[in-house]
């Protein structure tokens, strides 16, 4: 590896799995835009006045990703997914503290092929969609975790393959049953 060449980050990974504390603060800057990238997407719908902007999500997301011990992360695509899981979780959080706040909002029909709903505004709608995945979790993990990288990480469907191993055209079968049967949950 070269001097001006940044640090792969399959290799930061690795080190990290052999107890590399080092590597944890080495990798975030080589991840950053990318974790930027993706909590925008959460964001995007929350209007530029929303209490949770897409820098704290990633700060957030990053801190709980730091203090998670036996960290091991099996590649870059896994770290993602992980990175992902951990700003849904965020979302949540802050949506729950929204939703008490704010008891008897009004929600809407929740649409998961829009994206991410706005925190502030739907946060009832987002704690909804939370519970219809850990329900789907149950029923088949596989389309669980697909859900959470579309709709809460706000990958592509070519993303999505790429981060789960699989076909774009199995992305998409099972984008279709995911949706189904979360409609499904969210209505019963």
């Amino acid at each position: 590896m070269s001097p001006e060449q940044p640090p792969d980050i399959t290799d930061l990974l690795v080190r990290l799995r052999e107890g590399d504390a080092a590597a944890m603060e080495r990798l975030m800057p080589i991840v950053y835009d990318e974790l930027r990238r993706r909590a925008h997407y959460q964001l995007s719908r929350g209007g530029p006045d929303a209490a949770l902007d897409t820098t704290g999500l990633v700060h957030e997301a990053w801190m709980r990703l730091a203090r998670t011990e036996n960290v091991s992360f099996a590649d870059r695509n896994h770290f993602y997914g992980v990175a992902v899981k951990a700003m849904r979780s965020v979302v949540v959080d802050y949506a729950r503290r929204r939703h008490a706040q704010k008891r008897g909002g009004i929600s809407r029909q929740v649409d998961l092929d829009e994206g991410l709903l706005k925190v502030e505004e739907d946060a009832a709608g987002i704690l909804s969609v939370n519970q219809a995945l850990e329900r789907l979790a149950v029923v088949d993990g596989r389309l669980a975790h697909l859900v959470e990288l579309r709709f809460f990480g706000g990958l592509s469907v070519d993303e999505t393959a790429d981060v789960l191993g699989v076909s774009e055209r199995t992305v998409k079968r099972d984008w279709t049953k995911a949706r189904t049967l979360l409609y499904g949950f969210l209505h019963t």
